[in-house]
């Protein structure tokens, strides 16, 4: 979280920092219902290692120790981690949050390799609620950095 990692969104910090190793996973997700936050999200913190499970099966995910450098992914087979793919394939999404899920990372690391002049623009994606947010966002995007370095957005988006 202090390396405002592209990977969270702004619900998902939010929830993070319930996750106590005391709370269940639905018990936290009662909590945030009303940010929209869903068991997919979870399962997306705890893809990326920013939570960790308690226990094999169990359902109180804990904080994972602080990430240096990139957030990695760590693969179940207890293979070493691996780098997240910059630019995800959007093919096979079904529905907007997992479009938005995979979008807003996206998003967030173009407009904040913009500096200051996207400064705003980047404080907008990081504060969209949703897949309509990010879309309506989309334009002032591809405008700021270019339809090429957009393109992978663009896919993420509208699949």
């Amino acid at each position: 979280m202090k390396e405002r990692s592209p990977l969270l969104s702004a619900r998902q910090k939010s929830t993070m920092i319930l996750f106590n190793g005391v709370k269940s996973t639905n018990d936290v997700l009662t909590l945030v219902a009303g940010l929209g936050v869903t068991k997919v999200d979870v399962d997306q913190m705890i893809a990326h290692g920013f939570l960790v499970d308690s226990a094999p099966g169990a359902s109180v995910p804990a904080v994972a120790p602080p990430i240096t450098g990139k957030p990695a992914t760590a693969p179940a087979t207890g293979a070493p981690p691996t780098q997240p793919d910059p630019t995800p394939v959007a093919s096979g999404l079904t529905t907007n949050q997992q479009r938005f899920a995979t979008a807003w990372p996206l998003a967030t690391q173009l407009t904040a390799g913009l500096g200051l002049r996207g400064f705003l623009l980047n404080l907008s994606v990081e504060s969209a609620a949703g897949y309509d947010d990010l879309l309506a966002l989309f334009p002032k995007i591809q405008a700021a950095v270019g339809v090429e370095k957009s393109a992978g957005l663009e896919s993420a988006l509208k699949g």
